[in-house]
């Protein structure tokens, strides 16, 4: 394999992990590896520490057709739980109000999941990479400050219900680039007249890669041991 001239790889991103620790520590072992100190790696598309999935890792001249990944439609697989809130709408912060739930059948979160297909305007978390006059939001809710973010239009290709133990749900969400979510957990909630955050994310595809191509994040170092570079 050839880093230099530019490699794509699928790996299936650890819990806890961030994007950025993903990057750096593929960059030094592959450094390491080829004998050289310095090498271009990106990433497309991060993922929170809280999610797990796939993530497409670009080297050398390959890192040109991030953007072109970053626009390709993506699957996860979310787990909300209702009847509470947070404020980064996960498991980041602690919960921060408590709303009933006995109202809420397995029949209701199928109708108001029907809402959230097609185009729809979405609030991004203020815990967000997004930009606030050049400072991004989650740096504003860490000094416990208020902001205002614009919804931004995304598309929802596909929600579907795959389990419903209330008052936790598990939906398949097949989504455009931009879309949190973390955000979606939280409008779930809301439309079904309670809360809602995410207690569990797993990104399965990004358009034709699935989790099953991806390499272990965990075992970057053994993987990368093994390689026979060109």
């Amino acid at each position: 394999m050839d880093f230099i001239s530019g490699e794509i790889l699928y790996i299936n991103k650890p819990l806890n992990w961030t994007s950025f620790t993903l990057v750096g520590k593929l960059r030094y072992k592959l450094c390491r590896k080829i004998g050289i100190k310095k090498l271009k790696v990106g990433h497309a598309g991060t993922l929170d520490p809280l999610a797990t999935g796939v993530m497409i890792i670009c080297t050398g001249k390959k890192t040109k057709l991030i953007e072109s990944f970053q626009y390709q439609t993506k699957e996860y697989i979310a787990t909300i739980k209702l009847g509470a809130t947070t404020p980064s709408f996960d498991l980041e912060t602690e919960i921060d109000k408590t709303y009933p739930t006995e109202h809420i059948t397995e029949e209701s979160v199928q109708e108001v999941l029907k809402q959230f297909t097609g185009e729809i305007w979405q609030v991004p978390p203020i815990y967000s990479a997004c930009k606030v006059d050049g400072k991004r939001a989650y740096k504003f809710a860490r000094e416990g400050q208020d902001v205002e973010l614009k919804p931004k239009l995304l598309v929802i290709d596909e929600i579907e219900l795959i389990e419903c133990k209330l008052p936790v749900i598990k939906v398949r969400v097949v989504c455009s680039k931009g879309t949190y979510i973390r955000a979606l957990a939280r409008d779930i909630g809301q439309a079904l007249d309670s809360g809602g955050h995410l207690i569990g994310l797993e990104r399965t595809r990004i358009g034709e890669i699935t989790l099953d191509q991806c390499i272990n994040g965990a075992q970057i170092e053994e993987f990368v041991d093994a390689l026979v570079i060109g």
